[in-house]
Order: structure tokens, then C-alpha cells, then sequence
């Protein structure tokens, strides 16, 4: 199997992810999940998502479709297309999957899910993350990791459009 294809065996529909979780959960595997655009792939993203794989066995990336970035980030985002962002972060080797969802939000998705530890950013401090009772009411853990500094999608696009005019 070419390893293109390998990558995109990563990219889960959640037929196929619950079978997944089945399995791992046999396994006793501790289930890590996470949530983002992951629009414009940087640094801090893969510092990020390599510490919160490092929490667990298996790290389950939730990915917010275009539409839900457009809602989330306006009008001309995301950048790159859900399936190019699909595709990067599948390339990870610390990432085991990648789920796609259309919603403003994970809940539902942490709700089918149902993992052992769920991940934000620190910049999520003082603020209620989406999902947090659902994985606490089963003896779960939220960790918040912290971002490494000037890296940013934001900032990074504002340096790109410095550059340009």
C-alpha cells in the first residue's frame, strides 16, 4: 500500500471510527481527543498535538469541516480546505485519526467519542470547555497544554498579508 494512502486510512467517517474505538478500548488503550481548524499547520500545532499524544496511547483529532471554520473564523477562512487539513494532520505519526465534524463545536462528537482525557490550549484557562463534564462525568481528565509562543494561525496569516503589501 502506498503510504498516501496509509495517511488518508487515518481520515475516519464515524462508522469507521467506532469500530476503531471498540477495538481500542478492548485494548485498554488510554483514548486522548482534541479538537481545532488546524487551518494553516505550524509549530505550535505539531508541538501541541505531539504533547497531547503523549498523554495517552491513541490521539483522536477532531476537525472542523469548511463550513464550520467559515461560522468560526469568517468569511475568507479557512485557507486551506478540510481536506488538505484532513491530510496534514493524518501525516502526523503521534496522530491515529482524524474526525471530521460540521458543528460549532465538539460536543456531540465527545459525546460519542467518550475519551479518557480531553486537550485544550492554555489559553482555554478560566473558560468553559466544551466537553469537559461529559469526560469528567466518566472519571475522565481535562489537561490544558501550554502554546508555544508567537505561533499562531492568526499571526501567521497577518504576517503573510504584511509581506504582500
Amino acid at each position: 500500500m502506498e503510504r498516501l494512502e496509509l495517511i488518508k486510512e487515518k481520515i475516519y467517517t464515524w462508522d469507521h471510527l467506532q469500530k476503531h474505538l471498540a477495538v481500542w478500548r478492548f485494548k485498554d488503550k488510554k483514548i486522548v481527543f482534541t479538537n481545532g481548524c488546524f487551518d494553516v499547520l505550524h509549530q505550535g500545532h505539531i508541538e501541541y498535538l505531539s504533547k497531547a499524544r503523549d498523554l495517552g496511547h491513541i490521539l483522536i483529532v477532531g476537525l472542523n469541516t469548511n463550513e464550520s471554520v467559515h461560522r468560526l473564523k469568517g468569511p475568507h477562512r479557512p485557507v486551506n480546505n478540510e481536506n488538505a487539513r484532513a491530510i496534514m494532520l493524518a501525516a502526523l505519526s503521534f496522530v491515529d485519526a482524524v474526525i471530521l465534524f460540521g458543528e460549532d463545536t465538539p460536543r456531540e462528537l465527545i459525546r460519542l467519542i467518550q475519551p479518557d482525557i480531553l486537550v485544550k490550549g492554555k489559553d482555554y484557562e478560566g473558560k468553559e470547555i466544551v466537553g469537559a463534564d461529559i469526560v469528567k462525568s466518566r472519571g475522565g481528565q481535562v489537561v490544558m497544554i501550554e502554546l508555544v509562543k508567537g505561533f499562531s494561525t492568526t499571526h501567521t496569516l497577518e504576517k503573510i498579508h504584511k509581506a504582500l503589501t
